[in-house]
């Protein structure tokens, strides 16, 4: 696994844009949420500690990760002044397809976003085989994808300021 030999919580802060003056939406999936409420709790935590100001994260829930796309959609067209989104789910195998379903569509639908908007959507979803496997990357032995994810939003947030200059 990919995770094995890295800590997701690791960051350089000297290399982080300051979030101060940027505005993040977070919408969260409810399925799962001892693993999501983790991820949330990473991503938010870096944001503050990055400079990012508690007034300036928006939280949304929806019912689950399939969910997470018209959520993100929505949070895009709702709040023009954000500067990234992070979708934040957790999709763990079963004994059916519906796993590779809803990877497969949350995947590219948060792409689809990427796409068609200048409000980037940065992908938090954990797509595990197990529960453990959950926990362990969502505060647990390999660190936290939620601070991940922020540490990308902060950088993509970045990217939008520079390039609309």
């Amino acid at each position: 696994m990919a995770t094995v030999n890295k800590n997701l919580s690791e960051y350089d802060k000297a290399t982080i844009p300051n979030a101060k003056n940027f505005r993040f939406g977070i919408v969260v999936s409810e399925w799962n949420d001892d693993v999501t409420e983790g991820l949330f709790q990473g991503a938010f935590d870096a944001i503050l500690d990055c400079g990012g100001i508690k007034d300036n994260i928006v939280r949304w829930n929806v019912p689950g990760s399939f969910e997470l796309i018209y959520g993100c959609k929505k949070m895009q067209h709702s709040y023009d002044m954000l500067d990234a989104v992070i979708a934040i789910g957790s999709v763990i195998q079963g004994e059916t397809k519906h796993f590779d379903f809803v990877c497969d569509g949350v995947t590219q639908g948060i792409k689809d976003l990427n796409v068609h908007s200048d409000i980037p959507v940065i992908f938090c979803v954990l797509t595990d085989n197990n529960k453990q496997q959950s926990l362990d990357r969502s505060g647990g032995k390999h660190g936290n994808k939620g601070t991940e994810a922020a540490i990308a939003a902060i950088k993509m947030a970045q990217l939008r300021k520079d390039a609309n200059f």
